[in-house]
C-alpha cells in the first residue's frame, strides 16, 4: 500500500551500496541468491523459537531484495534475474509463515490460512502481469519494474512489517496471521476487479 512512497527514501542508499558492490565485481543474481539463503535461515531459527536471530535474517533478506534490484538497474536487467527475484521471494514469504507452524502446533491453522491468502495475492498479481505484457500495458507507479505491478492493501512493506511483529511478539502470531489474511483477501479481490476492468 505504501511501497511507492518509501522508494524515494530507500533508493538512494541502496543505489550507493549497489555502486560499491558493482565496483567489487558482485552481480545482482549473486545478491538475490545470497539474500535468499540468508532468509531461509529464518525458518529453522523460528522453528526453534530463536525469534530475534530470525528477525535479523528476515531484515537482511529484505535488504538484499532491494539491493539486487538496484544492482540490476545499474548493470542491466535480465530475464533470469527478474525470474529468480519473483520466485525466491514467494518461497521466502511462505517459508517464514511455515516456520511459525513448526514452532508451535497452535499456530498451524492460522499459518495455513495465511499461506492460502498468499496464493490469492500472488496469483492475482502474476496473472495480471502476464496479460499486461500481452496487451502492452505498463506502469511506473512503483518505479522501474520487470513486470506490470498491481498495487494493493497488502504489499511488500506490509508483509515485512507483519513478519517483524511476529518475531517481536510471537504469542500474537495467530492474531497477526488472521488479520493479515483478511487484508490479503481484500487485496486479492480488489486486484481481480481492477484487472478485469483493465482487460475487458
Amino acid at each position: 500500500m505504501i511501497d511507492h512512497k518509501l522508494r524515494p527514501l530507500i533508493d538512494p542508499p541502496l543505489n550507493n551500496l549497489a555502486k560499491l558492490l558493482a565496483s567489487n565485481g558482485f552481480t545482482a543474481n549473486q545478491i538475490t541468491l545470497g539474500g535468499f539463503l540468508i532468509g531461509l535461515t529464518a525458518m529453522p531459527l523460528i522453528a526453534i523459537q530463536s525469534y530475534h536471530l530470525a528477525l535479523l535474517a528476515i531484515v537482511l533478506n529484505r535488504v538484499a531484495d532491494g539491493l539486487d534490484g538496484a544492482l540490476a538497474r545499474l548493470m542491466g536487467t535480465t530475464h533470469v534475474g527478474a525470474y529468480l527475484d519473483i520466485v525466491l521471494d514467494f518461497i521466502f514469504y511462505s517459508a517464514v509463515v511455515f516456520a511459525f507452524a513448526l514452532a508451535k502446533p497452535d499456530n498451524t491453522l492460522s499459518a495455513a490460512l495465511l499461506i492460502f491468502s498468499f496464493i490469492g495475492t500472488g496469483s492475482s498479481f502474476l496473472a495480471m502481469s502476464v496479460f499486461a505484457e500481452k496487451i502492452g500495458l505498463t506502469s511506473r507507479a512503483q518505479g522501474e519494474k520487470s513486470l506490470y505491478y498491481l498495487s494493493g492493501l497488502s504489499e511488500g512493506f506490509e508483509t515485512i512489517l507483519v513478519f517483524i511483529l511476529m518475531c517481536l511478539f510471537p504469542d500474537w502470531f495467530v492474531f497477526l496471521a488472521v488479520t493479515f489474511s483478511v487484508l490479503c483477501w481484500i487485496t486479492t479481490f480488489s486486484r481481480i476487479k481492477h484487472s478485469c476492468d483493465l482487460l475487458a
